[in-house]
Protein backbone atom coordinates (compact mmCIF):
# COMPACT_ATOMS: atom_id res chain seq x y z
CA UNK A 1 0.00 0.00 0.00
CA UNK A 2 1.48 3.46 -1.26
CA UNK A 3 1.96 6.56 1.53
CA UNK A 4 1.93 8.92 -1.08
CA UNK A 5 -1.30 10.80 -1.05
CA UNK A 6 -3.20 11.15 -3.93
CA UNK A 7 -3.40 13.98 -6.64
CA UNK A 8 -7.63 14.76 -5.91
CA UNK A 9 -10.62 13.29 -3.88
CA UNK A 10 -14.10 13.29 -4.27
CA UNK A 11 -14.28 13.41 -0.28
CA UNK A 12 -11.10 14.44 2.30
CA UNK A 13 -12.32 13.55 6.16
CA UNK A 14 -9.96 15.38 8.43
CA UNK A 15 -9.52 13.29 11.64
CA UNK A 16 -9.32 9.43 12.47
CA UNK A 17 -11.10 8.65 15.36
CA UNK A 18 -14.32 6.71 15.84
CA UNK A 19 -16.62 9.87 13.81
CA UNK A 20 -13.99 10.07 11.10
CA UNK A 21 -13.90 6.73 10.31
CA UNK A 22 -17.80 6.54 10.49
CA UNK A 23 -17.82 8.74 7.77
CA UNK A 24 -15.24 7.35 5.35
CA UNK A 25 -16.83 4.00 6.10
CA UNK A 26 -20.78 5.19 5.00
CA UNK A 27 -19.24 7.86 2.33
CA UNK A 28 -17.09 4.89 0.65
CA UNK A 29 -20.62 2.19 0.95
CA UNK A 30 -22.87 4.32 -0.59
CA UNK A 31 -20.54 4.25 -3.72
CA UNK A 32 -18.50 7.58 -3.08
CA UNK A 33 -15.38 6.96 -5.16
CA UNK A 34 -12.11 8.57 -3.95
CA UNK A 35 -13.26 9.02 -0.02
CA UNK A 36 -10.11 10.07 1.63
CA UNK A 37 -9.41 10.08 5.19
CA UNK A 38 -6.19 12.16 6.56
CA UNK A 39 -5.23 11.35 10.50
CA UNK A 40 -2.18 13.80 12.18
CA UNK A 41 -1.52 10.68 14.28
CA UNK A 42 -2.84 7.30 14.38
CA UNK A 43 -5.89 6.08 13.98
CA UNK A 44 -7.83 6.41 17.27
CA UNK A 45 -5.13 7.56 19.12
CA UNK A 46 -7.09 10.97 20.09
CA UNK A 47 -10.04 11.40 22.06
CA UNK A 48 -11.38 7.81 21.34
CA UNK A 49 -8.81 5.88 22.53
CA UNK A 50 -8.88 7.60 25.50
CA UNK A 51 -12.89 7.09 25.79
CA UNK A 52 -15.14 5.22 28.99
CA UNK A 53 -16.20 3.54 26.08
CA UNK A 54 -20.16 4.14 27.32
CA UNK A 55 -23.01 3.38 24.50
CA UNK A 56 -26.20 4.82 25.39
CA UNK A 57 -29.79 7.02 24.34
CA UNK A 58 -30.08 7.90 27.73
CA UNK A 59 -29.96 12.00 26.83
CA UNK A 60 -32.44 14.73 27.44
CA UNK A 61 -32.27 16.17 23.96
CA UNK A 62 -34.30 14.28 21.16
CA UNK A 63 -31.78 14.45 18.93
CA UNK A 64 -29.21 13.02 21.03
CA UNK A 65 -31.43 10.29 22.05
CA UNK A 66 -32.53 9.41 18.11
CA UNK A 67 -28.39 9.43 17.62
CA UNK A 68 -27.51 7.58 20.27
CA UNK A 69 -30.71 4.97 20.22
CA UNK A 70 -29.49 4.37 16.33
CA UNK A 71 -26.12 3.96 17.17
CA UNK A 72 -26.76 1.51 20.23
CA UNK A 73 -28.58 -0.85 17.29
CA UNK A 74 -25.52 -0.28 14.74
CA UNK A 75 -23.19 -1.94 17.76
CA UNK A 76 -25.39 -4.75 18.35
CA UNK A 77 -24.86 -5.68 14.73
CA UNK A 78 -21.24 -4.64 14.17
CA UNK A 79 -19.60 -7.39 13.98
CA UNK A 80 -21.71 -8.21 10.90
CA UNK A 81 -21.53 -4.98 9.79
CA UNK A 82 -18.85 -3.11 9.11
CA UNK A 83 -17.81 -6.76 10.61
CA UNK A 84 -16.06 -6.32 13.44
CA UNK A 85 -16.05 -7.75 17.60
CA UNK A 86 -16.14 -4.71 19.56
CA UNK A 87 -16.86 -6.37 23.21
CA UNK A 88 -19.90 -4.76 23.34
CA UNK A 89 -21.83 -5.24 27.32
CA UNK A 90 -25.16 -4.35 27.32
CA UNK A 91 -25.60 -4.01 30.94
CA UNK A 92 -27.51 -0.86 30.68
CA UNK A 93 -26.61 2.94 32.37
CA UNK A 94 -27.68 3.52 35.86
CA UNK A 95 -27.96 7.00 36.66
CA UNK A 96 -28.45 8.13 40.46
CA UNK A 97 -30.25 10.87 41.40
CA UNK A 98 -29.78 13.17 45.09
CA UNK A 99 -32.04 15.84 44.54
CA UNK A 100 -35.97 16.66 44.19
CA UNK A 101 -34.78 18.80 40.70
CA UNK A 102 -32.76 16.27 39.16
CA UNK A 103 -35.71 13.32 39.60
CA UNK A 104 -38.47 15.85 38.06
CA UNK A 105 -35.83 15.91 34.96
CA UNK A 106 -35.22 12.63 34.26
CA UNK A 107 -38.75 11.53 34.75
CA UNK A 108 -39.37 14.01 31.63
CA UNK A 109 -36.57 13.03 29.95
CA UNK A 110 -37.32 9.43 30.37
CA UNK A 111 -40.90 10.23 29.05
CA UNK A 112 -39.58 11.43 26.32
CA UNK A 113 -36.86 8.22 25.67
CA UNK A 114 -39.90 5.98 25.80
CA UNK A 115 -41.82 7.98 23.69
CA UNK A 116 -38.58 7.59 21.19
CA UNK A 117 -38.91 3.93 21.52
CA UNK A 118 -36.18 3.91 24.59
CA UNK A 119 -36.61 1.25 27.23
CA UNK A 120 -35.77 3.13 29.96
CA UNK A 121 -37.48 3.73 33.16
CA UNK A 122 -37.68 5.63 36.73
CA UNK A 123 -36.70 2.81 39.40
CA UNK A 124 -35.72 3.54 43.52
CA UNK A 125 -33.12 3.41 45.48
CA UNK A 126 -33.73 -0.02 46.65
CA UNK A 127 -33.95 -1.51 42.86
CA UNK A 128 -30.78 0.32 42.15
CA UNK A 129 -29.00 -1.17 44.89
CA UNK A 130 -29.85 -4.68 43.69
CA UNK A 131 -28.40 -3.79 40.17
CA UNK A 132 -25.39 -2.05 41.39
CA UNK A 133 -24.56 -3.88 44.51
CA UNK A 134 -21.27 -2.08 44.83
CA UNK A 135 -23.24 1.63 45.67
CA UNK A 136 -24.33 3.29 48.70
CA UNK A 137 -27.84 4.64 48.42
CA UNK A 138 -27.82 6.85 51.26
CA UNK A 139 -29.16 10.16 49.95
CA UNK A 140 -30.57 8.35 46.42
CA UNK A 141 -34.02 9.69 45.78
CA UNK A 142 -34.29 7.59 42.64
CA UNK A 143 -32.45 6.70 39.87
CA UNK A 144 -33.13 6.01 35.92
CA UNK A 145 -31.96 3.11 34.13
CA UNK A 146 -32.08 1.62 30.31
CA UNK A 147 -31.15 -2.07 30.01
CA UNK A 148 -29.73 -1.65 26.54
CA UNK A 149 -27.19 0.51 26.97
CA UNK A 150 -23.72 -0.51 27.97
CA UNK A 151 -19.87 -0.10 26.24
CA UNK A 152 -17.85 -1.29 23.93
CA UNK A 153 -14.41 -1.17 22.85
CA UNK A 154 -13.64 2.65 21.24
CA UNK A 155 -9.89 1.01 19.59
CA UNK A 156 -12.32 -2.05 17.86
CA UNK A 157 -15.01 0.35 16.84
CA UNK A 158 -12.36 2.43 14.83
CA UNK A 159 -10.77 -0.67 13.39
CA UNK A 160 -13.82 -2.39 12.74
CA UNK A 161 -14.86 1.26 10.18
CA UNK A 162 -11.27 1.96 9.12
CA UNK A 163 -11.08 -1.70 7.85
CA UNK A 164 -14.73 -1.44 6.25
CA UNK A 165 -14.32 1.76 4.63
CA UNK A 166 -10.72 0.52 2.91
CA UNK A 167 -12.93 -2.84 1.77
CA UNK A 168 -15.27 -0.19 -0.15
CA UNK A 169 -12.14 1.80 -1.48
CA UNK A 170 -11.49 5.08 0.70
CA UNK A 171 -7.99 5.59 1.50
CA UNK A 172 -6.49 6.32 5.16
CA UNK A 173 -3.63 7.82 5.59
CA UNK A 174 -2.28 8.41 9.08
CA UNK A 175 0.68 10.85 10.22
CA UNK A 176 -0.23 13.98 7.70
CA UNK A 177 -1.16 17.20 9.26
CA UNK A 178 -4.01 19.67 7.51
CA UNK A 179 -2.28 22.77 7.29
CA UNK A 180 -4.61 25.20 5.19
CA UNK A 181 -7.09 24.82 2.41
CA UNK A 182 -7.07 26.82 -1.31
CA UNK A 183 -9.30 27.07 -4.00
CA UNK A 184 -10.67 23.68 -3.52
CA UNK A 185 -7.63 21.85 -2.46
CA UNK A 186 -6.66 20.58 0.97
CA UNK A 187 -2.96 21.93 1.86
CA UNK A 188 -1.12 19.07 4.20
CA UNK A 189 2.38 18.22 5.44
CA UNK A 190 2.62 15.97 2.57
CA UNK A 191 1.23 17.94 -0.25
CA UNK A 192 -1.65 19.25 -1.88
CA UNK A 193 -4.96 17.42 -2.59
CA UNK A 194 -7.68 18.44 -4.92
CA UNK A 195 -10.71 18.03 -2.91
CA UNK A 196 -14.89 18.06 -4.13
CA UNK A 197 -15.62 18.61 -0.35
CA UNK A 198 -14.31 18.53 3.08
CA UNK A 199 -15.31 16.93 6.51
CA UNK A 200 -14.11 18.18 9.67
CA UNK A 201 -14.53 15.43 12.22
CA UNK A 202 -10.93 16.61 13.65
CA UNK A 203 -12.69 16.26 17.79
CA UNK A 204 -10.99 18.61 20.06
CA UNK A 205 -8.73 20.22 16.94
CA UNK A 206 -11.82 21.39 15.13
CA UNK A 207 -11.91 25.08 16.01
CA UNK A 208 -8.13 25.44 14.22
CA UNK A 209 -9.65 23.22 11.03
CA UNK A 210 -12.89 25.46 11.31
CA UNK A 211 -10.38 28.65 10.93
CA UNK A 212 -8.60 27.42 8.10
CA UNK A 213 -11.68 27.16 5.86
CA UNK A 214 -13.12 30.39 7.16
CA UNK A 215 -16.15 28.57 9.61
CA UNK A 216 -16.33 29.30 13.24
CA UNK A 217 -16.94 25.83 14.88
CA UNK A 218 -16.64 27.05 18.67
CA UNK A 219 -14.97 23.66 20.29
CA UNK A 220 -12.97 23.94 23.46
CA UNK A 221 -10.91 20.88 24.78
CA UNK A 222 -10.68 19.95 28.03
CA UNK A 223 -8.77 17.61 29.68
CA UNK A 224 -10.78 14.40 31.46
CA UNK A 225 -9.09 11.55 33.38
CA UNK A 226 -9.88 7.93 34.53
CA UNK A 227 -8.42 5.59 36.63
CA UNK A 228 -8.23 1.96 36.82
CA UNK A 229 -8.96 -0.69 40.12
CA UNK A 230 -6.60 -3.47 40.79
CA UNK A 231 -8.50 -7.36 39.74
CA UNK A 232 -11.63 -7.40 42.05
CA UNK A 233 -12.28 -11.23 42.14
CA UNK A 234 -15.82 -10.63 43.88
CA UNK A 235 -16.73 -8.45 41.03
CA UNK A 236 -20.11 -9.46 39.80
CA UNK A 237 -19.48 -10.52 36.08
CA UNK A 238 -22.57 -7.94 35.28
CA UNK A 239 -21.80 -4.02 36.38
CA UNK A 240 -24.21 -1.20 35.26
CA UNK A 241 -22.63 1.81 33.76
CA UNK A 242 -23.00 3.39 37.19
CA UNK A 243 -23.34 7.59 37.75
CA UNK A 244 -24.04 9.64 40.94
CA UNK A 245 -25.34 12.35 38.90
CA UNK A 246 -24.74 15.00 41.27
CA UNK A 247 -20.86 14.52 41.31
CA UNK A 248 -20.74 13.35 37.86
CA UNK A 249 -18.57 10.02 39.63
CA UNK A 250 -19.01 6.62 37.04
CA UNK A 251 -17.58 3.25 36.93
CA UNK A 252 -18.20 0.00 35.14
CA UNK A 253 -16.65 -3.29 35.09
CA UNK A 254 -13.34 -3.37 32.27
CA UNK A 255 -11.68 -6.72 32.35
CA UNK A 256 -11.04 -7.87 36.24
CA UNK A 257 -11.65 -4.95 37.91
CA UNK A 258 -13.49 -1.28 37.63
CA UNK A 259 -12.73 1.74 35.27
CA UNK A 260 -13.46 4.98 37.56
CA UNK A 261 -13.56 8.41 35.96
CA UNK A 262 -15.50 11.90 37.12
CA UNK A 263 -15.11 16.00 35.36
CA UNK A 264 -13.94 17.91 37.23
CA UNK A 265 -15.48 21.67 37.35
CA UNK A 266 -11.89 23.25 38.34
CA UNK A 267 -10.37 21.82 35.18
CA UNK A 268 -9.20 24.71 33.03
CA UNK A 269 -9.84 24.48 29.25
CA UNK A 270 -6.38 23.89 26.90
CA UNK A 271 -4.65 20.52 25.10
CA UNK A 272 -2.83 19.42 28.64
CA UNK A 273 -2.84 15.80 28.15
CA UNK A 274 -0.67 15.04 30.79
CA UNK A 275 -2.41 12.03 33.30
CA UNK A 276 -1.84 13.93 36.98
CA UNK A 277 -2.97 13.07 40.18
CA UNK A 278 -4.54 16.54 41.61
CA UNK A 279 -8.19 14.81 41.09
CA UNK A 280 -7.73 12.17 43.13
CA UNK A 281 -9.29 14.12 46.66
CA UNK A 282 -12.63 14.65 44.54
CA UNK A 283 -12.71 11.30 43.26
CA UNK A 284 -12.00 9.50 47.04
CA UNK A 285 -14.63 11.50 48.42
CA UNK A 286 -17.30 10.79 46.10
CA UNK A 287 -16.33 6.82 46.34
CA UNK A 288 -16.34 7.41 49.74
CA UNK A 289 -19.87 8.81 49.81
CA UNK A 290 -21.35 6.78 46.87
CA UNK A 291 -19.28 3.20 46.93
CA UNK A 292 -16.93 3.33 50.31
CA UNK A 293 -16.52 0.04 49.71
CA UNK A 294 -14.10 0.85 46.71
CA UNK A 295 -11.61 2.81 49.16
CA UNK A 296 -10.29 -0.65 50.22
CA UNK A 297 -9.53 -1.60 46.28
CA UNK A 298 -6.26 -1.00 45.17
CA UNK A 299 -5.88 1.31 42.05
CA UNK A 300 -3.64 1.27 39.21
CA UNK A 301 -2.71 3.96 36.22
CA UNK A 302 -5.41 5.88 34.55
CA UNK A 303 -4.76 8.29 31.58
CA UNK A 304 -5.87 11.72 30.56
CA UNK A 305 -8.31 12.48 27.14
CA UNK A 306 -9.66 15.36 25.70
CA UNK A 307 -13.78 16.28 25.97
CA UNK A 308 -14.83 18.21 22.63
CA UNK A 309 -16.91 21.18 24.20
CA UNK A 310 -19.19 23.14 22.89
CA UNK A 311 -21.44 26.10 25.15
CA UNK A 312 -24.38 24.10 25.28
CA UNK A 313 -22.98 20.88 25.27
CA UNK A 314 -24.34 19.35 22.10
CA UNK A 315 -22.50 18.57 19.15
CA UNK A 316 -22.00 20.81 16.06
CA UNK A 317 -23.20 18.72 12.98
CA UNK A 318 -23.60 20.71 9.04
CA UNK A 319 -22.64 22.06 6.34
CA UNK A 320 -21.38 25.23 4.79
CA UNK A 321 -20.73 25.13 1.12
CA UNK A 322 -18.32 22.02 0.53
CA UNK A 323 -17.21 22.28 4.32
CA UNK A 324 -19.20 19.68 6.10
CA UNK A 325 -18.24 19.14 9.88
CA UNK A 326 -19.55 16.84 13.10
CA UNK A 327 -17.81 17.76 16.12
CA UNK A 328 -18.08 18.98 19.49
CA UNK A 329 -19.86 16.29 21.06
CA UNK A 330 -19.21 17.28 24.31
CA UNK A 331 -18.73 13.88 25.58
CA UNK A 332 -20.79 11.35 23.18
CA UNK A 333 -18.96 11.71 19.78
CA UNK A 334 -18.03 7.98 20.40
CA UNK A 335 -21.30 6.73 21.08
CA UNK A 336 -23.08 8.77 18.56
CA UNK A 337 -20.30 7.58 15.82
CA UNK A 338 -22.45 5.34 13.93
CA UNK A 339 -25.38 6.99 13.13
CA UNK A 340 -23.08 10.45 12.74
CA UNK A 341 -21.59 8.31 9.53
CA UNK A 342 -24.81 7.58 8.25
CA UNK A 343 -25.89 11.58 9.21
CA UNK A 344 -22.77 13.08 7.23
CA UNK A 345 -23.47 11.10 3.87
CA UNK A 346 -27.19 11.79 3.79
CA UNK A 347 -25.91 15.31 4.54
CA UNK A 348 -23.16 15.19 1.34
CA UNK A 349 -25.60 13.55 -1.01
CA UNK A 350 -28.27 16.47 -0.72
CA UNK A 351 -30.83 14.25 1.16
CA UNK A 352 -33.14 13.93 4.31
CA UNK A 353 -30.86 12.71 7.04
CA UNK A 354 -31.32 9.24 9.13
CA UNK A 355 -31.87 11.82 11.75
CA UNK A 356 -32.63 15.36 12.08
CA UNK A 357 -29.66 17.07 13.01
CA UNK A 358 -30.38 20.65 11.64
CA UNK A 359 -31.01 22.29 14.58
CA UNK A 360 -26.81 21.39 15.39
CA UNK A 361 -26.01 23.64 12.90
CA UNK A 362 -22.56 25.74 14.23
CA UNK A 363 -24.78 28.42 13.10
CA UNK A 364 -27.25 28.07 16.16
CA UNK A 365 -24.97 30.29 18.49
CA UNK A 366 -25.36 33.27 16.30
CA UNK A 367 -28.96 33.52 17.20
CA UNK A 368 -29.13 31.73 20.28
CA UNK A 369 -27.34 30.23 23.25
CA UNK A 370 -27.76 26.81 21.26
CA UNK A 371 -30.28 23.49 22.91
CA UNK A 372 -28.41 22.38 26.16
CA UNK A 373 -27.92 18.63 26.86
CA UNK A 374 -28.43 18.30 30.55
CA UNK A 375 -27.22 14.53 30.27
CA UNK A 376 -23.23 15.02 30.59
CA UNK A 377 -20.69 12.37 32.10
Amino acid sequence: MTNTLPAGAEVVVIGGGAIGTSIAFHLAEAGIRDVVLLDRGEFGAGSTCKAAGGVRAQFSDRINIELGARSLAAFARFPEHPGQEIDLHRVGYLFLLTTPEDVAAFEADVALQNELGVTSRMIDAAEAKRLSPLVDTEGVLAAAFSPGDGHCSPESVVLGYATGARRHGARLFSGVEVTGFDAGSVITDRGTIRAGAVVCAAGAWSRAVGELAGVDLPVTPVKRQIIFTEPMPELPPAVPFTIDFGTSFYFHREGRGLLLGMSDPDQEPGFDLRYTDDWLPRLGAAIGTRAPGLLDVGLRDGWAGLYEVTPDHNALIGRTGDFLYATGFSGHGFLQAPAVGEVVRDLYLGRPPVVDVGPLSAERFATSAGRPEAHIV
